[in-house]
């Protein structure tokens, strides 16, 4: 079993390795990941109207 004292030192030499993001890096990621979710909700949401569009037309043209 290890060392508790030594555990804690390891675990605070590792924690000052750490290198934290700027706040002007923390909101441009922000902003990158609203952008990213946005263009994958319009694309998923045209992708989900060409299949329906689609569907229906296949269904409509064999179901009379």
């Amino acid at each position: 079993m290890a060392n508790p004292v030594r555990f804690i030192q390891e675990t605070r030499a590792e924690i000052a390795k750490v290198v934290w993001p700027t706040r002007r890096e923390v909101v441009m990621t922000t902003i990158m990941v609203f952008i990213m979710a946005a263009l994958t909700a319009i694309f998923f949401s045209l992708v989900d109207l060409i299949i329906r569009g689609g569907l229906q037309g296949v269904l409509s043209y064999f179901g009379g």
